[in-house]
This record gives C-alpha cells, sequence and structure tokens, in this order.
C-alpha cells in the first residue's frame, strides 16, 4: 500500500468518525430538546392596601419576613375615624336610653307628686260634699239664700271634676309611651347602631393585618408618607401563589396534559422539584426575550404553567430560571 493509499485511507476514516461524533451530538440535542423546556418562575403577589387614605404611622414587618394570618402590618393615622366613632357612640347610646326610657311610666317621684295632688282634691272633695250637705239643709229652714247654695253646689263640683282629672293623670303617668313613639325610637336606635358599626370598620381599615400565610416581598411607603386611598403598601408572596411558566415547541405540545406532573430543576435547588400543569397556552408566541438564544428565538411556542407544592415553592424565587424535564405519562399522577 502508497502512502497516498495509506494516507487516503486516514482521511476517509477521520470523515466517518467526524461525521458519527456530528451526528451523535444532534442526536443528543435532538434528544435534549424533546425531554427539557426553559422557562422562569412567577409569583401571583397579594397587594395590601387600606381602601382609606392617610399618613404611614407605623410598619411592622420588613421584605423577606414571614407573616401568618392575623399578623399586624401597617397602621395609617386614624383620629378622624376614631372621632367619628366616638360621635356615633354616643348618639347610640342616647337612642338606646331614650328607647328604654319610653317603654317605661313616668319617674317615681312624678307619680308621687301626682298621687299627693289627687289626695289634695280628695279630701277637698270630701269637705266640699260635706259643706253642701250643710248648706241645703240651712237652706230648707230659711237660713241660706239660694245664691250662697249654688256656690256651695258648683264648689262641689269643682272638687268632683279635680279629682277625675288627677286620676286620669296618675294613670296615665304609669303608662308608657304609645306605641308609635316607640318604634320611631327603636327605628333611630337601629340607625345609630348601624352608624356605630360602620365607623368601626372605617377605623378597623386603618390597621391592616395579613390576611394569608407568606412572604413579605416588597414595601412601597415608608413611615411618614401619605398612602392614597386603595394604594398598596406593601406586597406578601403565600407559597400557593408561586408557579413556573415554561414554552414548549408545537412538536412537543401533544405530550403536555393537564394535571400532569413535570420536574423542575434551577440553580441552588437541590433536587428536582414536581409541579402539577394548571394551564396550556392555547395561542403560539415566539420564545420570550428572558429566555430565548439565537438558535431558539424564531421559533413558536406555547406557554405553559404548572405549581408546585406549597412546600416546595418555597424553594424557588419569582424571576428564577428554571429547566422543566418532562415526565411520562404513566407516572404523571405520582409527586416524588
Amino acid at each position: 500500500m502508497t502512502k497516498f493509499e495509506v494516507l487516503k485511507n486516514s482521511n476517509l476514516y477521520l470523515t466517518i468518525f467526524l461525521l458519527s461524533l456530528t451526528l451523535g451530538l444532534v442526536d443528543c440535542t435532538n434528544n435534549r430538546s424533546a425531554q427539557t423546556w426553559f422557562g422562569y418562575t412567577v409569583g401571583d403577589f397579594i397587594y395590601v392596601a387600606s381602601p382609606f387614605g392617610g399618613r404611614l404611622e407605623k410598619l411592622t414587618v420588613l421584605p423577606g419576613e414571614k407573616v401568618s394570618v392575623g399578623t399586624p402590618l401597617f397602621d395609617l393615622d386614624s383620629e378622624s375615624e376614631s372621632a367619628i366613632r366616638s360621635e356615633n357612640l354616643a348618639k347610640f347610646e342616647n337612642a338606646i336610653s331614650t328607647t328604654n326610657n319610653l317603654g317605661k311610666g313616668k319617674r317615681a317621684d312624678e307619680i308621687r307628686v301626682i298621687e299627693a295632688q289627687l289626695a289634695q282634691a280628695e279630701a277637698a272633695q270630701t269637705y266640699a260634699g260635706a259643706t253642701l250637705k250643710r248648706d241645703r239643709q240651712t237652706f230648707e229652714f230659711g237660713g241660706l239664700s239660694k245664691a250662697e247654695l249654688e256656690i256651695a253646689i258648683t264648689n262641689e263640683e269643682q272638687a268632683s271634676k279635680k279629682v277625675e282629672e288627677l286620676r286620669a293623670s296618675l294613670s296615665v303617668a304609669r303608662l308608657p309611651s304609645r306605641t308609635d313613639e316607640i318604634l320611631a325610637s327603636q327605628a333611630n336606635a337601629a340607625a345609630a347602631k348601624n352608624a356605630l358599626k360602620q365607623s368601626d370598620w372605617q377605623l378597623s381599615q386603618k390597621h391592616q393585618t395579613s390576611k394569608v400565610d407568606g412572604l413579605v416581598y416588597e414595601l412601597f411607603f415608608r413611615v411618614g408618607e401619605y398612602v392614597s386611598p386603595a394604594q398598596p403598601v406593601l406586597s406578601i408572596l403565600p407559597p400557593t401563589n408561586i408557579k413556573v411558566r415554561f414554552f414548549v415547541p408545537e412538536s412537543d405540545l401533544a405530550s403536555v396534559q393537564l394535571g400532569q406532573i413535570i420536574k423542575i430543576n434551577c440553580d441552588g435547588c437541590d433536587k428536582n422539584i414536581p409541579a402539577r400543569v394548571s394551564r396550556i397556552g392555547t395561542q403560539a408566541e415566539y420564545t420570550p426575550p428572558v429566555i430565548y438564544s439565537n438558535s431558539e428565538r424564531s421559533k413558536l411556542m406555547f406557554l405553559i404553567e404548572a405549581y408546585p407544592s406549597p412546600e416546595d415553592a418555597s424553594h424557588l424565587r419569582p424571576g428564577q430560571p428554571i429547566e422543566v424535564i418532562r415526565v411520562d405519562q404513566k407516572n404523571s399522577g405520582k409527586t416524588n
């Protein structure tokens, strides 16, 4: 064999080797593309605000601090709301007192005054009756004029009428107020109670507490700054609101199903984190700039979202790049 033949054979072997290596790399790249997708972590934040504006008086949490339901978060100045509540409380107490008073008769001292007046009137009636009886006898014997007798009759009638009047007054004094007055007073008391309840709610809105368990993510105001109504003061990220978004090509879309389990890999993760697919995009889109490469930027992809368990989600942060490893459908019901 000549040197030329040896060199020719060597070049042929080298060409075959390089071709095999290239095909092998392409195959590995294709297999990786078929099994691995790329994306990032997303957080659905809870923005905590008060429906009323005011100066921020107190912040009781810091970014990165874990909070639970009921943890105090911040206070806005509430001087105006406190004054309104005090006013409504006084109106409510006054309405209740008026209602209770209308349900009773007059006070005991007032009734005793009427009773004393009635006793005097009865005594006067008795005296007028006795006087009239004596004057009648005197008149029959001619010792009294007819005019004087008529005066005695009139005095006795007035005394009787006075007794009737005071007896009626005593009966009325012992009765409660009229039904219409009582109903009107009860309605006023109910309105005052609702106004007090509303002022209590307004006052409570100046002191916000956490309604979820989660991580304080960001503060938007400092103590002393004015906060407009409904403007968030801080944001909280619950573990249940952490999800991943990744993108798959159309050729792989059929292999992804709702409820399917995928595995998430990230820098700093000590293990692959399982997550369940919760959304599959219905429209194709170009690979987003946050994850595309020169080889991927012109491809149409479909958005997929998946939620890890709250325990596993605590290891992830919004914006963190992740790598998604597909799990076979037969294992989609397993999370470990």
